[in-house]
């Protein structure tokens, strides 16, 4: 069974920069495109930002491009979400998701993924 755990959110300041971390176990994970969706309250899951099995492919929101990367280790099954110029439209709960699938590609839609960790608050003030 996959589990992922995110870690890394906090209370920070506009402007300021974050490191979100996902461990993920249970499986062949390093093998499944990744992705980090946000969730404020009253609102859908949105996506964040991809990355394919291999790191070679990314996606991002239109809102996050730019400040945001995406990244993974695959050889310890993290993947992280660093995020830059932090705004307070940027607080939301953090998930790291994976898409349990061999077709390469980054699905933008929450309910392309499969499973999903158990979130992370992220809060920014003005």
């Amino acid at each position: 069974q996959v589990q992922l755990v995110e870690s890394g959110g906090g209370l920070v300041q506009a402007g300021d920069s974050l490191k979100l971390s996902c461990a993920a176990s249970g499986g062949p994970v390093s093998t499944y495109t990744m992705g980090w969706f946000r969730q404020t309250r009253g609102k859908e899951r949105e996506f964040v930002a991809g990355v394919t099995w291999n790191g070679e492919r990314t996606m991002y929101a239109d809102a996050v491009k730019g400040r945001f990367t995406v990244s993974r280790e695959n050889t310890n099954s993290m993947v992280y979400l660093q995020m830059n110029s932090l705004k307070p439209e940027d607080t939301a709960v953090y998930y790291c998701a994976l898409r349990q699938s061999l077709i390469v590609e980054i699905p933008i839609m929450a309910n392309e993924y499969e499973y999903w960790g158990q979130g992370t608050q992220v809060t920014v003030s003005s």
